[in-house]
């Protein structure tokens, strides 16, 4: 289905597991947000397949997880270096990049650091550093995985995440959704979240020169309803879609999310002469 496939990176120093699906002959990359701490893409790349299939004609799609066996002192520049290692090893020259919330934190040092990877890059629910929004939300986060307590993870992610309207269809199932994908333990989790207190690239984004599309909401509840306003004017020439009445969920909510975005990454094709 989609030729999907599971696939792991095996370098003398790290292991990564990522998914692949699609028969384009252009190369698409997604990289997940901070939930990839409680759950790695591994084993789901068909239901991956499935769900971002508008993707698989014109693109191989790959989605990377952060490197198993992390240490404690990992940053988003870290995770950027690993994931630009990993395209190394599958001998991806150049991608599109699509990085969500803690993805587009990484994938920020990605357009950074290996500028020669990006061809068009798109920073979904995402800041250039933790903000005075951001900051007590992934403090709690912590505190609760150093707790043990999955339970309000979960449901304070989901509450902060998305409307009422969308949440009014999926609280009833909270009791057996809060019970399902609790970790072994909680410390990639724990990494992960503290990376996000710790990145801060507003004074590079300057160095960003491929093409960036920008989305956000302007009710936010985890980065921010400033955070996407304060990143395009970061970066220079980047454009800007900020989603009314829309929280951090939006990539759920927003009916032509995928739309927008592949409208934006199909802009190379309609600029050749």
């Amino acid at each position: 289905m989609f030729k999907a496939r599971n696939g792991c990176v095996k370098l003398p120093d790290m292991e990564m597991d990522f998914i692949s699906f699609g028969s384009g002959n252009k190369n698409l990359i997604m990289i997940p947000g901070l939930g990839d701490g409680l759950k790695t893409v591994k084993g789901l790349a068909l239901p991956f397949a499935f769900m971002y299939r508008c993707y698989a004609s014109k693109y191989k799609v790959y989605v990377f997880s952060r490197k198993n066996n992390m240490s404690a002192d990992e940053s988003t520049r870290s995770m950027a270096a690993d994931l630009k290692a990993a395209m190394d090893y599958l001998n991806i020259d150049k991608a599109d990049v699509v990085g969500i919330s803690q993805g587009g934190m990484i994938a920020q040092y990605l357009a950074i650091d290996a500028a020669e990877k990006v061809n068009r890059l798109v920073l979904a629910v995402t800041a250039a550093k933790p903000n005075e929004t951001m900051q007590p939300v992934i403090r709690e986060w912590i505190r609760l995985a150093e707790n043990d307590d999955y339970r309000t993870i979960f449901i304070d992610t989901a509450e902060k995440s998305y409307t009422e309207k969308y949440l009014k269809a999926y609280r009833f199932a909270y009791p057996i959704l809060s019970r399902i994908g609790k970790p072994k333990d909680f410390n990639r989790y724990i990494i992960q979240a503290r990376a996000c207190l710790t990145h801060n690239c507003e004074a590079e984004l300057n160095q960003i020169h491929c093409p960036v599309f920008i989305i956000g909401g302007d009710q936010d509840k985890i980065v921010g309803s400033k955070a996407s306003s304060e990143l395009a004017d970061k970066i220079p020439g980047s454009k800007l879609l900020l989603y009314k009445g829309l929280g951090h969920g939006l990539y759920d909510e927003a009916a032509d999310f995928n739309e927008q975005i592949l409208a934006f990454l199909n802009q190379n094709d309609i600029e050749k002469p």
